[in-house]
């Protein structure tokens, strides 16, 4: 199977790894071609422009950061889509997005689905994602080699193209809540005189633990934040969730205090770092 991945940050280059050892025959394209270069060297084939890169695939994956650059890739690749191919929409680009490249698709009469990425960087290389599909239910068996090759499981999130964005965002507020929650606690251990660390123990093994804690809590203690997942790509989709949750009627006040912290972290600098360096937002307000 020909599988072309159209971008390559931190999860399309761990997407385009992961398929190149399950032994599919991929091509990357990515605006920056530098960062093409590793994935050249393990056997995937460069594509110049996202035209050439989709023109023999069977299924293609485009994992960009916002609808914009989804919609301006597919306006460039789709009348170069083959007969019988699939494209799978896997950049968090929110409910409204969804809509928009959902009715491009239907104007060029390209084949869609969606299979959101939940995980970060690591499971994304490990081929340990959960995928959030939704769609025509033929056109997701089409893709499954694919998508089982990304991820433990998928999880079929409905039959219409945005059911699975909207799993994403509700699955996205809760890892913006729950390190965003680390952190305070973390912080609040330490401005009142205590190690951090003893927060971590005191719910280790409890009903409130969460394995979630103790990998960014870790992270959050050294002060080091290599990028799994980073901050301003959260603070992106934490707009896209209080949008898609005030359009809904449902109450947004939790939301607009985690982007107004996850912001203070981004402009202390840490906008490219990890999501655990929201603990600086928290820090930096001691």
């Amino acid at each position: 199977m020909k599988v072309t991945v159209l971008g390559l940050g931190i999860m399309g280059q761990g997407v385009a790894a992961t398929l190149l050892r399950e032994g599919f025959d991929v091509t990357v394209w990515n605006r920056s071609p530098d960062k093409a270069s590793d994935l050249q060297a393990a056997g995937a084939s460069v594509a110049g422009t996202p035209r050439e890169a989709v023109s023999d695939a069977d299924v293609i994956l485009s994992i960009l950061f916002d609808a914009d650059s989804v919609l301006t890739v597919f306006d460039e690749a789709s009348s170069a889509v083959r007969d019988g191919a699939v494209w799978v929409q896997a950049s968090t680009i929110g409910i409204d997005g969804t809509r928009r490249v959902t009715r491009a698709a239907e104007a060029k009469g390209v084949s869609l689905i969606e299979a959101m990425m939940l995980g970060t960087k690591v499971p994304a290389e490990k081929g340990a994602l959960v995928m959030l599909a939704a769609g025509d239910a033929g056109l997701i068996e089409k893709a499954s080699p694919v998508l089982e090759a990304m991820g433990s499981k998928t999880v079929v999130a409905g039959q219409s193209v945005g059911d699975g964005s909207a799993l994403k965002l509700a699955a996205n507020a809760w890892i913006a809540s729950i390190t965003a929650a680390t952190a305070q606690s973390i912080a609040l251990a330490e401005a009142l005189g205590l190690d951090g660390d003893l927060f971590l123990q005191a719910i280790d093994g409890g009903a409130s633990d969460t394995p979630y804690a103790h990998t960014k809590g870790a992270t959050m203690l050294a002060h080091d934040y290599p990028a799994q997942f980073a901050l301003d790509g959260l603070r992106k989709d934490v707009g896209l969730i209080t949008e898609a949750a005030s359009g809904a009627g449902v109450d947004v006040g939790l939301l607009t205090a985690l982007s107004a912290v996850y912001a203070k972290a981004s402009e202390s600098g840490h906008g490219g770092d990890d999501i655990a360096a929201v603990y600086e937002g928290f820090a930096a307000s001691r």
